[in-house]
Formats: structure tokens, C-alpha cells, sequence
């Protein structure tokens, strides 16, 4: 994208934004989503878009594989190893070897199959170190395996992460994108710091995955689990993932062992033996349908220059901070300004958060809330356009000069925010 960037004296125009998208070397990709007529979705990073291949498959899914080839499809349809499949080709997105990583399972499971993992890798370490304001589900799960086995759970800011990082820790359990504030870890710093101590790091990518490069593979990292709904875009419950280095896969030894997870289920003897390698990370059988839609939604990545997917998000998050500022008044910007500090999120935060976020959603402009103040906008770039941003900030703008989030009905919280 070679336009000039705007002086600080001339304000950004609607125009400037347009000329962004006629530049834009990921524009095409919009075309693969199925959005809905007169909606800006910023929710990516709480449920993907829908890829417009995926009904077609999963029509085929259920009425030829499971209609009329039964349970021969396992077989027929090639059904039993599309775990492996998926996860060799998110694999690619986040830096991981095709035999490193797999789909199974939801995060919060994988995390607690990872974490127990780690801790038998660690005797004598009885320490699993997270940060305060990490999403809730892996602080409960550190918290529960901790109380399982003995351990210890601390949590602390995430200022204060690195050096708190010492010889009595086992485990590093971080988010590398904060799902509330879209701060970004450094992963090479933090994975180097546990390494030099003789812990081990376990890093969550959900709102890693599909929205930025990672290459856990060239930060040394250990574990990594996330999920298939956001930036992946596989639908609503989509399987998550789990990637366990291979240098570790031989001494792994996880809680939940399933017979998915045998080195011969089929031949179902009494007594357990793990699979090789990253398979022993399986329980039990694989939501097929589930897992198809998230391998065909998966091709959306197919060409996609993940380098150039985090340029334009770097743009595309950097502008809405930049017409945050010029066009908008009693917010403040809860996602760090640095582009190399955060993910591709952007959060505003407002005492009347929830109310200002309703009032977007019925007009079209599609985010979320989380408490207590934060309205959070989701960049996933391959089908957003720059323009999408202006209108986006105009519809915040006119919300907030006509006050029409101060309508009761906005004030009742539903739910799911």
C-alpha cells in the first residue's frame, strides 16, 4: 500500500480510506466470506465470518457422507484422520511442523491436557505462573489442575510476568493476544526468560491464530493450545488445537487417555499405550462435522501472505485509532498504541460500554462488550476494507451526538455479551 500517509494537519477522509482498500493486496479475499448486506463485522475475534464454500461441504457432509455412506465414511469419506489434516494446516499458520500440532477437543480441555503434561515434566516444580487479567476459563483450568496435582497457581500483572518468571517455576501459562485489551506478549522474550530458568511455556493463541504470524517453532516454544471459531473462522464451537513441540512428544504424558489416543485403538485391548508423537493428544472421537467445516473454511488461508495479512491489520487497527481520536470524545483507547504491542484488536473503554455497543449492533456495526467497560472491535482483515472503519467510527460518532444508547431497553444486559 504506497499512499501517502496523512499529515497530522489534514484530518482523514472517507476518500483517504478508499484509496487504502484500491491498494489493498488482500481486497479479493472478501470475496470468500458470506457477510451479511449492510453489516461492518468487527466480532471476528469472538466468531469468524462464514467462508461461502463451507455449506456446500457440509451439505455434502451430511447427505452423501453420512446419508448414504454411513459409517463407512470413516473409512470411505476419509473421515478418521482429518484431525491431523486440520491441524497440519493450521500448523502453518502459527509456525508449528505438520506433526506438532492437532485438532481435537476444546482450548480449555487441551489446556487442561497441557498443563498436566507439563507439570509431570517438571517434578519437583510446583508453580504454574499466569497473569491477573488473562481470560477467565485459563485461570480457572491452571487453578483446577493445580488443585489436582499439588501445584501451585500465581498469578500476576502483566507487567510484572518476566520477572517474576524464576527456578521455582514449572509453567509459563500466558494468552499471547489479551482477549479484553489486545496487548501482545513478546514470545521470544518470555519463552527464552522460562527456558533459561528450566520452565516450560504454554501459550494460548486464540486470538493468535489466523489474525497475525506466530512461529512458535522459531521462539523454542513448548505448548500451545487455541480455538477454531474466531479468526479460523470454522463456525460456532469449532474444534481447538494443540501443538506440543516435537522435542517433547516422546516424554508426554497426558491425564485423559482416551482410546483416540492409543497407539492401536482398533484393536481395543485393556490396557492403555500412547500413540507416537502428537497423536497421544487425542481422547475421543472427533466432531466430524465440526472438524469439516473448519478444514474447508481453513482454505480461505490457502494463498494468504500472513505477513502481509499483519501489515494490513497494523494499518487497518492503527486508522481506527486515528479517527478514535480526531472524531470521537469520552473514550479512552485500552489497546496499546504501538502497532508491535497489540494484536489485531482495538479496545474503547466507556462507563456506558454495554448500552453504546447495543445500540452499534442493532445498526449494523457488529462488535462486543466485556465487562466492565470495554467495547472491543475485532480487525479480520482478509474481509474487512478500510472503509469499513470510517463508517464504522461515523455510526459510534452519531451514537454518541444523538445519545441514543441512553434508552432503557440498551441498559438490559442479555446473556452473552
Amino acid at each position: 500500500m504506497n499512499t501517502p500517509e496523512p499529515t497530522k494537519s489534514i484530518p482523514l477522509t472517507r476518500e483517504f480510506c478508499l484509496g487504502l482498500d484500491s491498494e489493498d493486496p488482500l481486497s479479493a479475499h472478501r470475496a470468500r466470506f458470506q457477510l451479511p448486506q449492510g453489516v461492518i463485522y468487527l466480532d471476528g475475534n469472538s466468531l469468524g465470518a462464514l467462508p461461502k464454500s463451507v455449506p456446500q461441504r457440509l451439505r455434502k457432509a451430511v447427505e452423501v457422507e453420512w446419508g448414504d455412506g454411513l459409517i463407512r465414511s470413516w473409512n470411505d469419506a476419509d473421515w478418521y484422520p482429518a484431525p491431523q489434516r486440520v491441524g497440519s494446516r493450521i500448523a502453518r499458520l502459527v509456525g508449528a511442523g505438520a506433526r506438532e500440532l492437532i485438532a481435537a477437543d476444546s482450548t480449555s480441555v487441551n489446556l487442561f491436557k497441557v498443563l498436566c503434561a507439563a507439570l509431570r515434566m517438571r517434578p519437583g516444580r510446583k508453580v504454574i505462573l499466569g497473569e491477573k487479567d488473562n481470560f477467565p476459563t485459563d485461570a480457572y483450568i491452571a487453578s483446577g489442575v493445580s488443585s489436582l496435582m499439588g501445584a501451585q497457581f500465581r498469578a500476576v500483572e502483566a507487567s510484572d510476568v518476566l520477572d517474576a518468571i524464576d527456578e521455582t517455576v514449572a509453567i509459563v501459562s500466558l494468552t499471547h493476544v489479551n482477549y479484553r485489551t489486545g496487548r501482545l506478549y513478546d514470545m521470544a522474550a518470555i519463552t527464552a526468560r522460562a527456558h533459561e530458568v528450566g520452565a516450560l511455556v504454554v501459550w494460548d493463541l486464540c486470538h493468535t491464530a489466523g489474525a497475525m504470524p506466530c512461529d512458535l517453532n522459531g521462539c523454542g516454544a513448548d505448548f500451545a493450545v487455541g480455538c477454531g471459531y474466531k479468526y479460523l473462522n470454522g463456525g460456532p464451537g469449532a474444534p481447538a488445537f494443540v501443538f506440543v513441540a516435537e522435542r517433547h512428544q516422546e516424554a508426554l504424558d497426558q491425564p485423559l487417555s482416551g482410546w483416540h489416543g492409543h497407539a492401536k485403538p482398533f484393536e481395543f485391548v485393556q490396557q492403555y499405550q500412547p500413540a507416537t508423537g502428537i497423536d497421544r493428544m487425542l481422547v475421543g472421537t472427533a466432531p466430524q462435522l465440526g472438524l469439516i467445516a473448519l478444514e474447508e473454511a481453513l482454505h480461505a488461508f490457502d494463498d494468504v501472505d500472513m505477513a502481509a495479512l499483519r501489515r494490513k491489520s497494523e494499518r487497518m487497527t492503527e486508522l481506527f485509532i486515528e479517527l478514535v481520536d480526531q472524531e470521537l470524545d469520552g473514550f479512552t483507547v485500552a489497546t496499546p498504541r504501538e502497532a508491535a504491542l497489540r494484536g489485531s484488536q482495538v479496545s474503547l473503554a466507556h462507563e456506558h460500554g454495554y448500552a453504546i455497543m447495543q445500540v452499534l449492533i442493532e445498526r449494523g456495526v457488529i462488535g462486543d462488550f466485556r465487562a466492565p467497560n470495554i467495547l472491543r472491535f475485532g480487525f479480520a482483515v482478509l474481509y474487512l476494507r478500510f472503509a469499513d472503519v470510517w463508517d464504522a467510527v461515523a455510526q459510534i460518532k452519531d451514537v454518541m451526538t444523538t445519545g441514543a444508547w441512553k434508552s432503557d431497553r440498551y441498559m438490559v444486559r442479555k446473556a452473552v455479551t
